[in-house]
């Protein structure tokens, strides 16, 4: 026992003579290595922070060295912060680094454009982080950040702390009205393509308003924000076609574009970033050459009689769904819409909808998903579904069943399916079903019927990139019913053919 006891003494001794109590670090000579040899931050609004961007920072050498100075080139007077070992700042002494070892450094921004304004509202702020060294010119990485302005709307804040509120039922949501005269930013009934629009909460039209919206025009909305369309209000939203060179770069971008504020390209297809377009029961409004994407529901239509009007619409990337209609009124044109969490396309709580050469297709990765979702209430609380009428339209998703009807309000239940494509793989569930289109084909006249995955596919591009124009080998090509197709595509081209195609799009030939 006594012989263990001083075998492990004596190791315990060694362990702690073997441990190094110190480092010594030389002065860096260079050689660093970095991650990126400049930092893009992308493109930031006026004012606003930007994401946190790393750099990483590599000591490939032998030696234990120390960084002399690791500083922003233009000092405190930058308009990037960093954070080094943990500490924020701007200038650092005697950064150590061991051998063949590395550290990060974090880096953010925020900007104010009107320090640097210019005539195309947009600045390109640039900096360096600079690694001084004893052997000459320090190593350094470009820091670059597009900057824009904008126009900034949201609620205004009262003298004892608290902030404008708009009255939702019994509840209240943080909101505000449009104001004809606002002393910052003009008329906010008229926006226009001169510089994007950021709107944090949710900016209300009340009765007897319109809120116009021109060609071009580019709206962001901050988390948990949107816009509300009071009873008797209106929305026009009319962009228009955009212009192209030969190579297919944008020269003129007339497309009025609902998002989110988040620029940064790893945001572009995130679901759910912001709220909704809610048009609030008698409401009125016209979208055209319009796109709204990253929002929780895309378009909320509640008891509408009158006619919301949608031409060349795409909605994309919907946590909840594209469109909400509950009792509405829809005449719908080149209308496309995919990925949403539950459904593309919900008519619900009955209504009057007609969709023609439209696209719903819905590749959101889980099973229970669907295109297209009609109902028309509850035995409780029936709503007439006055008619929901879809002619030469695709409907198709990664899920077994393109549509999802629900017939239980013990009223009107009018539909009619002609010359689409539809998926609807049953697996003996639906066999009998009067509702479908295995039993039912009364319904879906001149329908062609996807019943498995190999067959009757619609050929998209890429539907995960919400690229839904369809190829050469499409089952939609040549199969549409052309007493419809009297008008141009999503594209602008023309339907004149002898024969057409479903869906929003013509068909082209996909390069190999």
């Amino acid at each position: 026992m006594r012989h263990y006891i001083y075998i492990l003494f004596i190791g315990f001794i060694l362990t702690l003579t073997s441990c190094r109590q110190d480092f010594e670090f030389e002065p860096s000579t260079g050689g660093l290595q970095f991650s990126k040899q400049t930092v893009y931050l992308d493109t930031v609004f006026t004012n606003i922070g930007s994401s946190t961007y790393t750099l990483k920072v590599y000591n490939n050498s032998d030696k234990d060295i120390k960084i002399p100075t690791l500083k922003l080139a233009q000092g405190e007077n930058s308009k990037y912060r960093l954070m080094v070992d943990g500490i924020p700042g701007k200038v650092f002494n005697n950064v150590e680094l061991l051998a063949k070892d590395s550290m990060f450094i974090f880096i953010e921004t925020t900007i104010d454009y009107s320090e640097y304004a210019n005539p195309d509202s947009e600045y390109l702020y640039t900096d360096k982080i600079e690694f001084s060294n004893i052997s000459g010119a320090p190593q350094t990485v470009d820091l670059v950040t597009l900057v824009r302005d904008a126009y900034f709307l949201y609620p205004k804040r009262f003298s004892d702390g608290t902030y404008e509120t708009l009255p939702i039922g019994e509840d209240e949501v943080y909101g505000f009205f449009l104001d004809h005269n606002d002393p910052v930013n003009g008329d906010e009934y008229n926006w226009t393509n001169e510089k994007p629009y950021v709107v944090y909460g949710y900016g209300a039209v009340p009765t007897g308003e319109t809120l116009n919206i021109r060609p071009g025009a580019k709206i962001h909305f901050h988390a948990d924000s949107g816009l509300i369309i009071g009873n008797g209000a209106t929305i026009s939203a009319l962009g228009d076609y955009s212009t192209y060179d030969s190579e297919g770069n944008i020269l003129v971008d007339n497309e009025i574009t609902f998002e989110s504020d988040r620029l940064e390209p790893d945001f572009s297809d995130i679901a759910g970033q912001w709220g909704t377009i809610w048009m609030t029961e008698g409401s009125a409004g016209s979208f055209k050459n319009v796109t709204i994407k990253n929002a929780t529901v895309g378009l909320l239509i509640e008891h509408n009689p009158s006619v919301i009007n949608m031409r060349d619409v795409q909605i994309y990337n919907c946590s909840n769904f594209g469109i909400l209609a509950r009792t509405a009124t829809i005449n719908g044109q080149n209308v496309v819409i995919n990925n949403c969490g539950q459904a593309g396309l919900a008519c619900s709580l009955g209504g009057d909808y007609n969709f023609t050469h439209c696209t719903f297709a819905n590749y959101w990765p889980r099973p229970n998903q669907v295109p297209v979702y009609i109902d028309n209430g509850t035995l409780e609380n029936p709503f007439a579904l006055i008619n929901a009428n879809f002619t030469n339209c695709i409907i198709y998703g990664s899920s077994s069943y393109g549509i999802s009807l629900k017939n239980e309000g013990n009223t009107d239940f009018n539909y009619n399916f002609r010359n689409c494509l539809i998926k609807f793989i049953d697996f003996g569930q639906f066999e009998e079903d009067p509702l479908y289109p295995i039993a039912n084909t009364a319904n879906y006249p001149g329908c062609i019927i996807a019943r498995n995955t190999n067959t009757n596919k619609p050929d998209f591009k890429n539907s995960s990139e919400n690229k839904l124009i369809i190829g050469d080998n499409s089952a939609a090509k040549g199969t549409a019913d052309p007493a419809f197709s009297t008008f141009e595509d999503i594209l602008n081209n023309s339907r004149n053919s002898p024969t057409t195609d479903m869906g929003a799009y013509n068909h082209i030939v996909f390069p190999n």
